[in-house]
């Protein structure tokens, strides 16, 4: 049978209370039958923070909403201008450990960033996707009943000022950047569809719809 993926497009203006309850929603009630999913959106400015997150990361929230989440992980940014893309397989199906689910991830996006003749590289040490000695996307799961939720976080042309605010994913000596500085200009909806193929490539899907 050939694999199939949903993509999911949430739109550029979620609020991410919302989307957190719907993932979960959607992976109780999930069957084996149930068609994975990928969604893809952009968040109002938040800050998120992972179950194991420190509360000394967030050195001044302002005006921006700090959310507790469930995924592994610190503190991190989401805001327009950052392509967010929720994961939501079925592990045993797919025959793919959470380690590899990871890897999966990061070499799908170091695949995107290469197009655009970036060289981006994984940690081993800390997940994600970085540039140099800056950090240009970040990593966050969590899984449940052999199917993950939550995902990715690239960025790709957005503001970076709320970033100052925190110790992103808790990690000091780094820095931030986008998609477009390195390249002097791109979109989210021109960056997307280049994820979404090296995503589906990287999990083996057959066959991939937008629903």
């Amino acid at each position: 049978m050939p694999r199939r993926l949903l993509v999911r497009n949430l739109g550029n203006d979620t609020v991410y209370g919302d989307v957190l309850r719907d993932m979960r929603a959607f992976t109780d009630a999930r069957a084996a039958t149930t068609v994975d999913e990928l969604w893809l959106t952009e968040h109002r400015p938040v800050f998120t923070q992972g179950q194991a997150g420190k509360a000394e990361y967030v050195l001044a929230a302002g005006d921006i909403p700090v959310v507790q989440s469930d995924r592994g992980g610190q503190v991190t940014y989401h805001g327009p201008g950052q392509i967010v893309g929720y994961l939501m397989f079925d592990l045993h199906r797919l025959g793919v450990t959470a380690r590899a689910l990871v890897t999966g991830i990061e070499k799908a996006i170091v695949l995107v960033l290469a197009g655009y003749g970036v060289t981006g590289f994984a940690r081993p040490d800390a997940p994600g996707v970085y540039v140099g000695t800056d950090k240009i996307a970040a990593l966050g799961l969590r899984v449940r009943r052999g199917c993950s939720y939550h995902g990715l976080a690239l960025n790709v042309d957005m503001d970076l000022a709320p970033y100052a605010r925190i110790v992103p994913c808790g990690l000091t000596g780094i820095g931030i950047t986008t998609l477009a500085t390195l390249t002097g200009g791109c979109t989210v909806p021109e960056v997307a569809p280049k994820l979404v193929r090296e995503l589906a490539s990287a999990y083996g899907f057959d066959v991939v719809e937008e629903i």
